[in-house]
């Protein structure tokens, strides 16, 4: 582990950034400094010694010049929605990319190029007018650029695949200070490691994204009473296999208005609208599996859909997830989330299950880092609190109690995104038989482990 640097290093250090980039870039106290370490995650308190807040290119590449020369740990920050809070790190260098949040959508090329500190809403609201959507995930304040590395479980994944498999392109600061532009022509086997295997091989300044045509869909919330759980879950359980490319279906439990638990369904349907409100069509399907509660679907841009879903995940609160991947909804598993789903901590608690199917599933493994290509279901076991609770280990008991009761039922590894150090079985099998591939190009690209944004096997044998 690296260890503290002492406060002369660190003054010199900034000192240094101050000779290479504007003076007003480099923060160590203040409101900008305030606002670069905010996270989503209200848990996380972490103190970088130095903040850079980057407005172009030659600013990340000083700062890791910088941080290499003086021996300071780096992070690099984007919206900061990483619940693990990997964006900081105490007495480090942050490099702070929200000021290179720039979208320019290409609409005949149907690609658009962003900027690293871009969210899933800027892509999204810049590629609405010309009737194109990106695969984003299900939640607008997220990254795009970091979703994309990690992989990117969103409502398009049947039809689109996920965002990882609609990275085209990036440029990248290397753990040498060098620019490289990479895509399947130049440095395709660093494009590869982009797609799933983190941000773990440079600073994604900006990313090129494929486009999809699909001007709205139609989606929403379907909610059954908790009475009905244990139907409607062993109906869904028939029910996802045989679910089209256009219709992705996402299955939480979550507290209603009175606090009991509920299950909800929230499909999105990407075909032809015409279809969404036939008689016999799948999504007309799921209003069938019990007596609901409430049925809101409508026609809606992705944009929309997805902006609305950030009101449910506030920035702010305490947050700890856990996840595991099944190959689909068996009664053992079923039960799982209705026994954990009956025991929420908290009101703002919830389990979730994304719906891995169509587009995404017919990848090869060996065509992207990610390597989870069965068609499966990544349930995220997510404990959420007011920061006024200070009764955190109750909340994260909870959370690991349900990753424990689904991990005989489980698949090897594991979605990279929500890992932490606890848990390194499921870090060791991430990915597959991609690993050692992924693990030689790290190794020639950043032998002296610089970047570690996600989890890699490497952290456990490095």
């Amino acid at each position: 582990m690296q260890s503290t640097p002492d406060a002369k290093t660190v003054a010199d250090a900034i000192a240094a950034l101050q000779a290479r980039i504007p003076g007003e870039r480099v923060l160590v106290d203040g409101p900008g400094y305030v606002a670069a370490t905010e996270l989503w995650n209200g848990a996380i308190r972490r103190r970088p010694a130095v903040v850079v807040r980057c407005a172009e290119v030659a600013d990340v590449q000083a700062g890791v010049l910088v941080a290499r020369e003086y021996g300071l740990p780096l992070s690099v920050r984007g919206p900061g929605h990483d619940w693990t809070g990997r964006a900081l790190t105490d007495g480090g260098l942050t490099l702070d990319l929200t000021g290179l949040s720039q979208v320019r959508i290409d609409a005949e090329g149907r690609r658009a190029h962003v900027g690293g500190g871009a969210t899933a809403n800027d892509l999204l609201g810049a590629a609405e007018p010309a009737g194109l959507v990106a695969a984003s995930g299900t939640v607008g304040s997220v990254g795009i650029v970091g979703l994309s590395l990690v992989g990117g479980y969103g409502p398009l994944a049947g039809r689109a695949g996920l965002a990882a498999d609609n990275l085209l392109g990036a440029e990248v600061v290397l753990a040498d200070g060098s620019l490289v532009q990479v895509d399947a022509e130049s440095e395709p086997d660093l494009l590869w490691a982009l797609r799933g295997g983190g941000g773990n091989f440079g600073v994604v300044t900006s990313a090129t994204i494929r486009l999809h045509e699909v001007p709205s869909v139609v989606a929403g919330m379907i909610i059954y009473p908790w009475a009905q759980a244990g139907r409607v879950l062993g109906l869904l359980r028939e029910f996802l296999p045989y679910t089209p490319d256009e219709l992705t279906v996402q299955t939480a439990v979550g507290a209603g208005p009175d606090g009991a638990p509920m299950v909800m369904l929230l499909p999105t349907w990407s075909g032809d609208p015409a279809l969404a409100a036939a008689e016999r069509g799948p999504l007309r399907s799921l209003t069938r599996l019990g007596d609901p509660l409430v049925t809101q679907l409508e026609a809606v841009s992705l944009a929309t859909l997805v902006a609305q879903r950030d009101q449910m995940f506030p920035a702010g609160r305490n947050v700890v997830i856990r996840t595991r991947s099944v190959s689909g909804l068996t009664a053992p598993v079923a039960d799982v989330f209705t026994e954990s789903g009956g025991a929420l901590p908290s009101p703002l608690s919830a389990l979730s299950l994304h719906h891995f199917h169509g587009a995404a599933a017919r990848v090869p493994v060996a065509d992207t880092a990610f390597a989870a290509r069965e068609p499966h279901l990544m349930a995220e076991i997510i404990a959420i609190w007011p920061p006024e609770d200070n009764d955190g280990e109750r909340h994260r008991a909870w959370a690991r109690s349900a990753s424990d009761a689904l991990a005989p039922h489980a698949l090897p590894g594991g979605y990279v995104s929500f890992l932490d150090s606890e848990d390194e079985d499921q870090v060791a099998n991430a990915y597959g038989p991609n690993t050692a591939r992924l693990l030689a190009i790290k190794s020639a690209i950043d032998p002296d482990d610089v970047f570690s944004a996600t989890p890699l096997p490497s952290k456990i044998a490095f």
